[in-house]
């Protein structure tokens, strides 16, 4: 492999096929999360952690431990690799950043049955990804996971001070606001890497 497949299978990650507008995985702390920039912040390098450290464990168990003959135990394997990544972050979090830990709340949790993260995981495998590429993808993802949490929670900043109807007050305004990042990061679609 060459560096303009990682550098495209990273663009693509990130912007033509963005897990949150436009693969629409992960809604969940999306939304729940995505009200403070820097807690937005926080949960985004949480997920890009998990899925970079996930993409690596289960193409390893899948390539040697699984291959072909254990295939119907994929998904149990790569929920169990979550699992366990995600209480390591909740215990690393607790003891260094308490504020963060306190902040995310039952986000983090979350974040073992967060559809991105398995997404990433079984793409991986169905894409048929090397070690490398499983990595370069995973990592990717998770800054476009990033990305999209982190502009949200600018623009429902912004919205606290936005005049709108009163209906559209709290999480209908929230939705439009999605849709319409979703819409934009949709013009990523005919972009057409190498």
């Amino acid at each position: 492999m060459n560096l303009t497949h990682y550098f495209s299978l990273s663009l693509s990650a990130i912007l033509i096929e963005n897990f949150i507008f436009v693969k629409f995985l992960g809604c969940c702390p999306f939304f729940g999360v995505s009200k403070k920039t820097d807690t937005a912040l926080g949960m985004g390098v949480a997920v890009t952690f998990v899925m970079t450290v996930a993409s690596a464990v289960t193409n390893l168990i899948n390539t040697y431990i699984l291959k072909e003959n254990f295939a119907y135990m994929r998904t149990v394997a790569f929920i169990l690799v979550i699992a366990s990544l995600v209480q390591f972050i909740e215990m690393f979090l607790m003891k260094s950043m308490p504020s963060l830990y306190d902040s995310l709340g039952i986000y983090l949790p979350l974040i073992t049955t967060n559809c991105a993260v398995l997404g990433v995981a079984n793409l991986n495998v169905s894409n048929g990804y090397d070690f490398i590429s499983s990595v370069i993808y995973g990592f990717s993802a998770g800054i476009g996971f990033t990305l999209a949490i982190v502009l949200f929670a600018s623009v429902r900043e912004k919205l606290e001070y936005a005049d709108y109807p009163k209906c559209f007050t709290g999480f209908p305004i929230a939705l439009v606001a999605a849709s319409l990042l979703s819409i934009a990061f949709m013009g990523f679609q005919g972009l057409k890497v190498f």
